[in-house]
């Protein structure tokens, strides 16, 4: 699977973005699709996911209620809408995918900066 990330800027607290991440390579029935975040000096923390087929979510609980997960199935994008950003959600953001059965995720796309100003 190959994943290309893209949309993420320069925004103000409270402001909004909204990632992409454009898959391809393999048909992704049965995989989940993550976001995953690394801040200078910190380790890479998880973000939110989707089953592929399902569409069901999970979030980290620091962005629950203000990001949201989605997944266009035709157009094989997943995305990620960040909405009332804060400082701290100031990171490289990264997509992710794993098939179902694997403990970890295996391919991983290019980073995409997020940048929150005050």
């Amino acid at each position: 699977v190959q994943l290309q990330a893209s949309g993420g800027g320069s925004v103000q607290v409270g402001g909004s973005l909204k990632l992409s991440c454009a898959v391809s390579g393999r048909p992704l029935t049965n995989w989940f699709m993550g976001w995953f975040r690394q801040a200078p000096g910190k380790e890479r923390e998880f973000v939110a996911s989707i089953a592929w087929s399902g569409g069901l979510t999970k979030y980290a609980e620091s962005v629950e209620g203000r990001f949201t997960i989605s997944r266009n199935r035709v157009a094989n994008v997943v995305y990620l809408q960040l909405n009332g950003l804060r400082p701290e959600d100031a990171a490289v953001y990264y997509c992710a995918a794993r098939y179902r059965s694997a403990a970890d995720y295996n391919s991983w796309g290019q980073g995409t900066q997020v940048t929150v100003s005050s």
